[in-house]
């Protein structure tokens, strides 16, 4: 076994002694050595009991004869950094996590994995670190929170975005500040991932996908005892991986990105996918180019409508049939590759056999979807050369095709204030640049000025573009990951106000009314900006990251 270097002859001695200093027997040092990272903290609500599934997976290890090691990683909750310098950061910190895993895997000899993440750059960081180590791997994500009910209004759910939305209420002056205190208190009624179809939840859902997850690892909720069940059936199915040498980069193959790129679709997922999925295929060798988001929608149905842009969540989701019968659902239109393998050992096949749909409103079927196409789209033109991209399962119909003057933001802060008090009129296209992964630097979420603009009713006249990007719960024609980035000169840094920008959905399109060579002048006349964070991490971030429409890796 791979632990064998760290731990075996007399040469070894000293080694095993710093195990038994832990508290190792000489009979669990012989076992397989399973690592377990874990992402607890008390930072990130999604988080805080991740020790309770540890314990389990830990349980379930030794039951089925190995031995867990755990350690932890770092976490940032997109939404308490959000609208501030530390949104800068969690982006970056994707890169962080999958390095750490990576070093302590190769540094302790691990022999498997076992990855307990749940919420937004955690669960793709350790997805990166999984394909990059290559060991038989599985994960156990926190699971989803409840949604919370709705103060005043009997049956009606809410949720984070409920609270975000709120606060445009108050500011636009249709909403007292009692009343969203009152939202405040109810929006989020447990522990776990932010209650909708936001990043967390997308990247947990899509994991199960791809295979690297049981069954119900997208959608059980948080507070579930089935969530418990779950992770010790994780921590007894990872020997079972390890005996049959079934490892990462064998079940994360082309065809389990094509599924999972086809499920977000179906589902509405959020935009950060988009960064995600092309960042994890990269590192288990894949190819996942952005022309392929188009072409993969054009041909999947959007069969669920979770918030943000529909009114059912993720406990919905799950009591419906969960992402088994979302694949069973496509797999009947041969949308889905069901001989990939998965955790389970078997095929998506095999897991899904007998699976149905226990609530067609939840999970439509194919002949009636919420949306003829998938949640996502990505646009090109003038403004976006390499790209950018848009949940257009999230934008209200009028807002499909959209042409207005451009109003130029060098930083969210300022587009905010703008939004905020009351400077942003019907019809304009709000311009937020200098955000992208070098410029920011770190891409930052923009769901502060989106629900901002939702929350005054501007959703249906208003559109935002940027370099940076949104978080899942952003909703309304907002488009994101303009490429190449103000930073590196991209067109988006040279948009003056009152400019024309003709925006087109269904077309595919994003356009700066100004001629090309008027686009010329003013690209040369260009001077770059200097760095927003000139030291620490971010500095070096900034110099080494790469464009959203590579993923925004590192180079």
């Amino acid at each position: 076994m791979k632990s064998d270097c760290a731990k075996n002859g007399i040469e070894r001695a000293p080694h095993r002694a710093l195990f038994k200093a832990i508290g190792y027997t000489d009979e669990e040092i012989k076992r397989p050595l399973i690592g377990i990272a874990n992402a607890v903290n008390t930072a990130i609500p999604g988080h805080v009991h991740l020790d309770s599934l540890a314990q389990a997976v830990k349980a379930g290890i030794y039951m089925a004869g190995g031995t867990p090691v755990e350690f932890g990683t770092i976490g940032v909750c997109d939404g308490i950094a959000m609208n501030h310098t530390g949104m800068k950061y969690s982006l970056a910190s994707r890169e962080l996590i999958a390095d750490s895993v990576e070093v302590m895997a190769i540094g302790h000899a691990l022999d498997a994995m076992v990855m307990i993440p749940n919420c937004d750059k955690i669960v793709p960081g350790m997805l990166m670190a999984a394909a990059r180590l290559d060991l038989p791997t599985i994960f156990i994500s926190g699971g989803p929170m409840l949604a919370g009910e709705h103060p005043e209004i009997p049956g009606r759910k809410i949720d984070l975005i409920t609270v975000f939305e709120a606060v445009g209420a108050v500011k636009a002056g249709k909403m007292k500040a009692e009343r969203l205190t009152a939202i405040e208190d109810a929006a989020c009624p447990t522990c776990g991932s932010c209650a909708g179809m936001f990043t967390a939840n997308s990247m947990n859902c899509l994991t199960e996908v791809i295979g690297m997850g049981l069954p119900g690892n997208g959608t059980i909720p948080a507070v579930f005892s089935a969530r418990v069940r779950l992770a010790k059936q994780a921590g007894i199915q990872i020997m079972n991986l390890w005996k049959n040498k079934l490892t990462a980069r064998k079940i994360m193959t082309p065809e389990a990105f094509h599924n999972a790129l086809t499920v977000d679709m179906a589902l509405g997922c959020s935009t950060n996918t988009v960064l995600h999925l092309p960042a994890i295929a990269a590192e288990a060798g894949v190819g996942l180019e952005l022309n392929m988001i188009n072409a993969i929608s054009a041909r999947t149905p959007h069969i669920c409508s979770l918030s943000p842009g529909g009114t059912h969540h993720l406990q919905d989701l799950n009591r419906a049939g969960g992402i088994s019968a979302v694949l069973k659902e496509l797999s009947a239109a041969g949308l889905i590759n069901t001989a990939c393998l998965t955790v389970t050992g078997r095929s998506i096949a095999d897991n899904t056999a007998g699976v149905f749909t226990r609530d067609p409103e939840v999970i439509r079927p194919i002949d009636r979807p919420y949306h003829r196409q998938g949640g996502l789209a990505v646009l090109y033109g003038n403004l976006a050369p390499e790209g950018c991209v848009v949940k257009q399962s999230a934008v209200r119909d009028e807002m499909m095709h959209h042409e207005g003057p451009a109003r130029v933001f060098d930083s969210e802060e300022s587009a905010t204030e703008a939004i905020m008090e009351g400077r942003i009129n019907k019809g304009d296209v709000i311009v937020v640049r200098y955000e992208g992964p070098m410029g920011g630097p770190g891409m930052r979420e923009m769901l502060t000025p989106t629900s901002a603009i939702a929350g005054m009713g501007l959703d249906a006249h208003v559109a935002l573009i940027t370099d940076g990007r949104f978080s899942g719960g952003s909703r309304g024609a907002a488009i994101g990951h303009i490429s190449p980035e103000a930073a590196q000169g991209g067109p988006i840094a040279i948009v003056q106000q009152g400019d024309r920008i003709a925006i087109d959905i269904p077309a595919k399109t994003v356009s700066l009314k100004v001629s090309d060579g008027e686009i010329n002048q003013r690209l040369a006349g260009w001077q770059a900006p200097e760095p927003k964070i000139s030291h620490g991490y971010m500095a070096r971030y900034a110099r080494q990251v790469a464009s959203a429409s590579h993923g925004a890796v590192l180079r």
